[in-house]
This record gives structure tokens, sequence and C-alpha cells, in this order.
């Protein structure tokens, strides 16, 4: 996937989890951030961040802030609807499946993707990995029930004759592991185990992030059609 006309600034303040202050040029300006996580590790005042311009002109704000470089010069993608599309056009490179349908509803549940192949159905959940420590990337950065339903519901599933996954999209280079963050939710850490444990794939997808955009960079398609 692809920004288009990108710009850099400095972060100056986030007053609350929908805008930040960023200085363009010299200039304070409101932006609108597209991720409502805390991103306390990412947002530090005179980080370089990274912004798409929106060609929306009735919006308040004309830019997104999608991507920031940490005090340690590494590049973080931040935009939290990022993921489910870079997993979108990957699913379709793949080739292998007959159906791929985004948001997919089962009872009172909502799945990121539905996949058929050979008339054997597929659940696919996805998580965007901001957190990164040393090497390894780390979810949730704060605790997530709902991450913690999905997983517990695919586990479920899995019983029912669905082939199920998780996905972890490491939105930076080059880190190829996600572990539970079990220090900020326990909870989450127990269910990924036991989700594992009934059948659910765990799949850690390894990603190429630029200021622009961001695209898989690995196939997995053997552990996706396990």
């Amino acid at each position: 996937m692809k920004y288009k006309e990108i710009l850099k600034g400095k972060f100056i303040s986030r007053p609350n989890r929908f805008v930040a202050h960023v200085d363009i040029g010299g200039e304070d300006t409101v932006v609108h951030v597209k991720n409502t996580g805390r991103c306390r590790e990412l947002l530090e005042p005179g980080n370089t961040v990274i912004l798409s311009h929106s060609d929306n002109p009735g919006r308040k704000t004309a830019y997104d802030l999608v991507a920031v470089y940490r005090k340690d010069g590494r590049l973080i993608n931040m935009d939290s609807q990022a993921p489910n599309k870079v997993v979108g056009e990957w699913l379709q490179s793949l080739g292998c499946f007959e159906i791929i349908r985004p948001e997919y509803t089962i009872g009172d549940s909502r799945f990121d993707f539905y996949m058929e192949k050979g008339g054997q159905p597929y659940l696919l959940e996805v998580k965007g990995c901001t957190l990164i420590r040393g090497n390894v990337g780390y979810f949730p950065d704060a605790p997530t029930e709902r991450g913690v339903k999905h997983l517990r519901e695919l586990a479920a599933l899995t019983e029912k004759g669905f082939r199920c996954s998780v996905a972890f999209v490491i939105q930076t280079n080059g880190i190829s592991e996600v572990r539970p963050n079990r220090d900020t939710h326990p909870e989450f850490g127990i269910a990924l185990d036991e989700a594992v444990k009934a059948g659910v794939k765990k799949l850690d997808l390894q990603c190429h992030v630029s200021e622009d955009g961001f695209c898989i960079s690995i196939d997995a398609k053997e552990d996706l059609l396990y």
C-alpha cells in the first residue's frame, strides 16, 4: 500500500487520541492521528513524523499522521488501518483462495477475513504490532478485551471445521517475531496460548516499511494453509 503526498514534520504534542500538534516548516499544525492507541513510546516531542495529505476538502485537518521515527531512528508505521489493507493485498497476491471476504460476520462476531480454498473455510484475524523492544515485537501495547475475545472465538471455531489464524503485522523493518505483552495484559497472553493449543495458527508477518507505505515481505502461504 502507498500513501499520497507525504511530508515530514516534528511532533509537538497530542491533546487527545484523535489529533496531534506537529511542527511543519515552523508552523504548529493540527493533524489527524490514524491510531487511537497510546503510542507513548512513539510520539515523543521532537520525533520526526510522516504525514499523508488528505484529499477530502470537507475535513478539519489536512494531514494524517501515519508513521514516526523513534529516538533510535527506527521507522514505525502507526496507521491502525494499514495492517488490514496490506493483508488484503497479500491474500490476493498469494493466489490460492477462491473466496476472500473482508469483515466477515459469524453470529454476533466479526472477523477481519474469511477465505475458502477447495471448500475449506478459513478465518483470519489481523493485529498490527507497533511496540518493538530490542529485536522483538510485542502485542498489545495496551489492554485489549476485544483481542482476547477474538482469540477465544477463533479457538472455538476451530472445533467447527474452520482453519483459523491470527496474523501479527509487524509495522517496521527487520523484526520477525511477535510475543504477547504479558506485562501489560496477562489475559491476552493466556488467551493466545490457549488458542494456539486449540489449533489456531499464529502468523508473525514480517514487513517492508517505508515513509510512503509498506507491504508484507514474506510468503507464509504454507503456514496460512496448514
